[in-house]
């Protein structure tokens, strides 16, 4: 039986997101590619985004941190800190209003 703090991973990320070029940080609580169940932690300071992608499966994103907008055309979603999204299963982007952790989980279609 493993256990994984998520305050601490979070806390980690958002610090490795602040000093990464890139804005972001990610690692994978659960799963991989070879599972079909996979819990990735993202971290991404405000500003930062996750430019239109597909939807691999079934998939969630539990706000751990700050504020975030899921868009998918032309609809959007604000939430913060405790609000659990189900991510839409269309093409769809992730931006970070402030910075914030997120924690995906995505269920692999076969």
């Amino acid at each position: 039986m493993d256990k994984t703090s998520l305050t601490e991973l979070a806390e980690k990320n958002l610090t490795e997101a602040r000093n990464a070029h890139s804005g972001r940080s990610a690692h994978t609580v659960h799963g991989g590619h070879a599972s079909t169940l996979r819990q990735t932690l993202i971290a991404l300071i405000a500003g930062q985004r996750l430019d239109e992608h597909e939807n691999p499966g079934e998939a969630t994103l539990y706000v751990l941190t700050g504020r975030v907008r899921l868009t998918s055309g032309d609809d959007g979603q604000d939430a913060g800190a405790g609000d659990l999204l189900i991510i839409p299963d269309a093409r769809h982007a992730l931006e970070a209003l402030q910075d914030s952790v997120v924690l995906l989980t995505v269920a692999k279609l076969p």
